[in-house]
């Protein structure tokens, strides 16, 4: 019984280290040349319309790469080079764009401290959360909780995503927490509290 027990533990064991096996950073930068076109080789993007992967979480990179090869998320570019995608390549490209340095942009002064103030405080009267509550007060994000980094994040990049969560374009989890507040924000909103998330160094 005892040998029998002992044997379940070890295997137990050993499928939790491959299931949670973290990627590798150097491997990960062997295999980002498609990626650097559009996010650019040190994961920060050029390009407005393409996010910033540096630093963005290591699970939340890799759950999204598995979202669009699966087709849970849409998007004519990344589906066929996620579909390509074996899970340690999620998970070593997840590694090294996390493992880089997000080198931030600049927010616009008319608009960022309004959206400081709903990223800091929500609004209780429009039943909006604080960003920060699940994103952290420096928006460094939860990797654990699969919540992302969203600081240096471009602007257009982050306004089209609420916009895209608001009219069911993007799913989330099972709880459906992103649909349910952007659909709560403004153009103003989203715009405010995009331009401040932009200029977090």
């Amino acid at each position: 019984m005892k040998r029998t027990v002992a044997a379940a533990w070890v295997f137990w064991a050993a499928l939790c280290g491959v299931a949670g096996a973290a990627g590798n950073p150097e491997r990960g930068a062997a295999k980002s040349a498609v990626c650097a076109a559009c996010h650019g080789a040190n994961g920060n993007s050029v390009n407005p319309e393409w996010p910033s992967l540096a630093g963005l979480g290591t699970d939340y990179i890799a759950a999204q790469l598995m979202n669009f090869k699966e087709g849970k998320r849409n998007n004519a570019v990344m589906a066929p080079n996620a579909a390509a995608l074996s899970p340690e390549d999620m998970a070593d490209l997840a590694a090294y764009f996390n493992s880089q340095r997000n080198t931030g942009l600049e927010a616009d002064p008319s608009t960022w401290e309004a959206g400081q103030k709903l990223f800091r405080a929500g609004d209780a009267s429009r039943g909006i959360p604080a960003c920060m509550a699940c994103h952290g007060p420096a928006a460094r994000g939860n990797d654990a909780a699969k919540f992302p980094a969203l600081r240096g994040q471009h602007s257009v990049y982050t306004v089209k995503q609420l916009q895209d969560y608001a009219s069911g374009a993007r799913p989330t989890g099972p709880n459906n927490i992103m649909q349910s507040i952007s659909k709560k924000l403004t153009a103003d909103d989203m715009r405010n509290v995009a331009s401040y998330l932009q200029g977090i160094r």
